[in-house]
């Protein structure tokens, strides 16, 4: 019945739904590039450089004569894989650390909570260089520094989730019947707190494509030959006087996104908040 109601929320709310339907769009791009872009991703045209928006180039085309408009459907692949594994990887980390803490509580809660603590006074963009340059400019390397900078505010969440509910009846039975640690952690602990790990993670997704974007666009993130929208607007940021639309339709995609998933989360967060729910 809630999962109807939720729905019904979403069929009322156009915004909401035009949210979805860009999410599912770039989604839909990532996976089917091949199929979806004009042209193929590296294929250039010698008589058709820099040359704006046109019908044969929808969106134009860059210095080397590629279509831009195939370059952003082969550059979601890499903004949007950076954005659900990093997440996924940072949601999975922060869940169980903070599970952790807030079970088992006292000194082994405090030491963990200051090791966050330090993590969390560090600047988050310092760190992502710093990972990144250690562990290199790849995808794999882009997305893992992302992912072990922000699981500190997850950690931090599901450890405030933990503290309460360690405190209610089903666990206290639970402990009386012998269960393990582990296992008051993984099956009455972490389900109870999907609700905000989802809104955290719809939240976390375009932090992640953000922060991904901006360490492109200043040169430090994806090496080619991959390329995400962040390299897009790097490559155009050179030429923004005299061809405005290399830089343009990569932010364009890149806002666009970001605030549809802002927006979801935005929903989703006052559709699980009892106080906000029957508003």
């Amino acid at each position: 019945m809630k999962r109807w109601k939720f729905f019904e929320r979403i069929k009322r709310d156009k915004i909401a739904l035009f949210s979805i339907a860009i999410i599912i769009i770039t989604c839909a791009a990532a996976l089917f590039a091949p199929y979806l872009s004009p042209y193929p991703f590296a294929v250039q045209d010698p008589g058709a450089i820099l040359k704006g928006p046109s019908l044969k180039y929808l969106l134009g085309t860059d210095r080397l004569g590629r279509d831009l408009l195939s370059r952003i459907i082969y550059g979601s692949r890499v903004s949007m894989l950076v954005g659900f594994t990093s997440s996924l990887l940072a949601l999975i980390i922060g869940a169980i650390y903070g599970a952790i803490s807030g079970l088992a509580g006292q000194r082994t809660d405090n030491f963990m909570m200051r090791i966050v603590d330090i993590v969390y006074s560090l600047p988050d963009l310092l760190l992502i260089i710093l990972i990144s340059v250690v562990i290199g400019r790849s995808v794999i390397g882009i997305f893992l520094a992302l992912a072990l900078v922000s699981w500190v505010t997850i950690a931090r969440l599901v450890r405030g989730e933990a503290l309460r509910l360690k405190e209610q009846l089903f666990v206290e039975a639970a402990r009386g019947l012998g269960a393990s640690n582990l296992r008051i952690i993984f099956v009455h602990l972490l389900p109870n707190t999907v609700g905000p790990l989802i809104v955290t993670l719809t939240f976390r997704i375009p932090a992640a494509i953000l922060a991904e974007s901006t360490l492109s666009f200043v040169g430090l993130g994806i090496t080619p030959p991959f390329s995400s929208w962040g390299t897009l607007a790097n490559d155009g940021w050179s030429a923004i006087k005299f061809y405005p639309h290399l830089i343009i339709f990569p932010s364009f995609a890149i806002f666009l996104t970001i605030l549809s998933f802002n927006y979801l989360g935005d929903t989703l967060r006052d559709f699980l908040d009892p106080e906000m729910r029957y508003k």
